[in-house]
C-alpha cells in the first residue's frame, strides 16, 4: 500500500489554517452564551467522529487502561476550560487582542514539558518565548489603557492559552500508546460531558437559539474542528511538526482579516506592535525548538546504534 498522500501535505496545511481561522468569528457572531456556543460545539465533534472510532476501532476502545481513559478525561476537561475561558475573552476585548494572545501556547506547552516532563528548551527558543510573551504584555497594557473589560478579556484569552497547553500536553504523552480516534472519541466525549454537566449546574438554557446560532455551531464543528483540527492531525504524518505550529500563526491573521471585513473591527497600532513581536517570537521559539528535539532524537539514535 502507498503511503504517498492524496492530497498536498502543504495545500492541507493551507486548509486547516483558513478552517480555524473562521473560530472567533463563528463565536463572536453567535448570540449564545459562551458556555453553550463550547458545549455545542464539542458535542457535535463527538457525534460527528464517534461513528468512525466505534465502528472501526471498537476493540482499541475498550482494551485500553482506565488510566489511560483518566487522562484522556483530564485533557477533554483541559480542553473544555479552554474553549470557555477563549470565547468568554472574545465577549469582552478584541478579536486581535484574543486570537494573538491565544497563539501564545506554544510558550506554555514547552514550560510544561519542562516542567513535567524535564525537557531543555535551547537559549534561542527561550528568546523567542521571551518576545511572544513581552508582545502579549504590551497588547495587554494597550487595552488596559482602553479598560478593565479588555484587560480581562485579554487575561481569559491567556488563560485559554494555557488550558490549551494541558490538553496539548497530556495528548501528547498519550498519542504515543492508542490511536488518535481513540484518543479523540474519549477526549471529545469527556470534554463534551464536562460542559453539559456544567451548562446544567449553572441553569444555562440548551434552548431556544436561532437558526443562525445552530448554524453556527455546526459550522465551529465541521469547519474549525473536524476539518481545521483533523486536518492538521493527518498532515503531522508526513509533514515535519515545525511547519504546522508555525503555519497555525497563520490562524490570527485569518481571524483579524475576518473581523475587519465582517465586524469593521480594526486592529491598534499597539495591538500590531504586541502582535509583531509575538508572531516574531513564536516562529524563533518553533524554529529553534524544534531544531532542539530533532537533534535529541538525532543523539538517541546514536546512542542505540
Amino acid at each position: 500500500m502507498s503511503n504517498k498522500p492524496i492530497v498536498n501535505p502543504y495545500l492541507a496545511v493551507l486548509v486547516g489554517v483558513f478552517a480555524v481561522s473562521f473560530s472567533a468569528l463563528f463565536v463572536r457572531l453567535a448570540t449564545a452564551p459562551a458556555l453553550i456556543i463550547a458545549t455545542y460545539r464539542l458535542l457535535f465533534t463527538f457525534l460527528l467522529l464517534a461513528p468512525y472510532s466505534l465502528l472501526r476501532h471498537r476493540k482499541d476502545l475498550f482494551t485500553i487502561s482506565w488510566q489511560q481513559r483518566g487522562l484522556a478525561a483530564a485533557s477533554g476537561l483541559c480542553l473544555a476550560l479552554h474553549l470557555v475561558t477563549w470565547f468568554i475573552s472574545l465577549r469582552y476585548t478584541s478579536v486581535a487582542s484574543s486570537v494573538v494572545l491565544v497563539t501564545t501556547q506554544p510558550v506554555f506547552v514547552v514550560i510544561g514539558s519542562w516542567i513535567f516532563f524535564r525537557e531543555r528548551i535551547s537559549r534561542l527558543a527561550m528568546l523567542g518565548g521571551a518576545l511572544a510573551l513581552f508582545g502579549s504584555f504590551i497588547i495587554g497594557a494597550a487595552d488596559f489603557q482602553i479598560g478593565k473589560e479588555a484587560f480581562f478579556g485579554d487575561l481569559l484569552a491567556l488563560a485559554a492559552a494555557i488550558m490549551v497547553s494541558g490538553y496539548l500536553l497530556i495528548g501528547r504523552r498519550m498519542r504515543g500508546n492508542i490511536s488518535l480516534p481513540v484518543y479523540t472519541f474519549y477526549t471529545y466525549g469527556s470534554s463534551a460531558a464536562a460542559l453539559i454537566i456544567a451548562s446544567i449546574a449553572t441553569s444555562t438554557p440548551f434552548a431556544p437559539y436561532s437558526a443562525r446560532d445552530w448554524v453556527l455551531f455546526l459550522a465551529l464543528a465541521i469547519v474549525c474542528t473536524v476539518i481545521g483540527h483533523t486536518v492538521f492531525n493527518w498532515v503531522l504524518r508526513y509533514v515535519q511538526a515545525s511547519v504546522v505550529s508555525v503555519s497555525v500563526l497563520g490562524e490570527p491573521l485569518g481571524a483579524i482579516l475576518w473581523a475587519s471585513v465582517f465586524l469593521s473591527e480594526y486592529p491598534t497600532l499597539r495591538q500590531t506592535i504586541g502582535a509583531c513581536f509575538i508572531f516574531g517570537g513564536l516562529f524563533i521559539f518553533t524554529r529553534f525548538s524544534a531544531q532542539q528535539a530533532k537533534n535529541v532524537v538525532l543523539a538517541d539514535s546514536n546512542v542505540n546504534l
